[in-house]
């Protein structure tokens, strides 16, 4: 069954689209998937972008943050949700290490993400001092998607997941960020965890289409993890975090439920069993008296 509303034509979204979209002022909706369900349902539903972020290093691999997940524990996940995806723009992340010390194997890593994985475009965390890897890779015919503000995979650095632009110097390097990256020819950029007014400056100032998550609603487009989005995380949410439903609530309701039944011996039940044909079961219950008739 598609989810996707009603006499809306379904298209498969490009980095053109997606260009397209910021010039119409056309919303742009992004969630991330980790799994080949989640990515068919978030495809059928029509969203426009599918992000595989590292953000699976916690949801889905239990790690505390996402410097630990690997370049093939990423592509495990592409790879999964590539099969569920038609539609969307897929975007994979490329892992903390896989890009930051030498611009030939950024390169590498990338061209894997896309040739193994089926991504259409990789993600990269940094401003200005990620420009040149970032065209090395656009050269090799890789569209990249910026990312600026908080970006996780510089916890170290940053102190924590903390709010970034917040004094007139730190947003006047936001604003150089923003605009490197465009001039670099990035297909969109990610902008985390700034104020409102940054991320609308950012977002009048460049051509590329931004995404926002925890910069206010002014950007070309909004994406949220999925795990946040269906209360499928352990801790306190952010505050740029809406949740739209309580799967946590659901599994752990019907997993609850499943143990009761079996305890109790109601599942399963005759219905939910398979019988032997009539005719077999008829020969066996033959065989089984002569056993017992031999037996006595």
């Amino acid at each position: 069954m598609s989810l996707t509303p009603i006499g809306e034509p379904r298209h498969k979204n490009t980095t053109a689209t997606i260009r397209e979209k910021k010039f119409r002022h056309d919303p742009i909706t992004c969630l991330t998937a980790y799994d080949y369900a989640t990515a068919r349902l978030l495809d059928e539903a029509g969203i426009d972008i599918v992000l595989v972020g590292d953000s699976l290093a916690m949801t889905m691999l239990g790690y505390e943050n996402t410097l630990s997940v690997t370049v093939d524990e990423m592509l495990h996940h592409v790879k999964a949700v590539r099969r569920g995806v038609k539609d969307a723009l897929l975007i994979a992340d490329m892992p903390y290490g896989s890009y930051q010390a030498d611009p030939t194997e950024a390169v590498h890593n990338a061209a894997r993400f896309v040739k193994e994985g089926g991504a259409e475009v990789v993600k990269m965390e940094g401003g200005e001092k990620r420009v040149d890897v970032i065209r090395r890779v656009i050269d090799a015919e890789i569209p990249v998607a910026g990312h600026i503000g908080l970006t996780p995979q510089s916890i170290h650095i940053m102190g924590g997941y903390k709010v970034q632009g917040k004094t007139l110097n730190a947003v006047e390097q936001l604003m150089r960020d923003a605009v490197a990256l465009d001039r670099a020819g990035v297909a969109c950029i990610y902008v985390e965890g700034v104020p409102r007014e940054v991320a609308t400056m950012i977002t009048a100032e460049v051509e590329a289409p931004t995404i926002g998550i925890g910069a206010g609603p002014d950007c070309d487009g909004q994406v949220l993890v999925f795990h946040d989005l269906v209360n499928l995380t352990f801790g306190h949410p952010a505050k740029f975090v809406r949740r739209y439903g309580d799967a946590a609530a659901l599994i752990a309701q019907s997993v609850l439920a499943f143990k009761a039944d079996v305890v109790s011996h109601q599942f399963p039940n005759d219905t939910e069993s398979y019988h032997l044909p009539k005719e077999t079961l008829a020969a066996l219950e033959t065989v089984l008296h002569r056993k017992q008739a031999m037996r006595r």
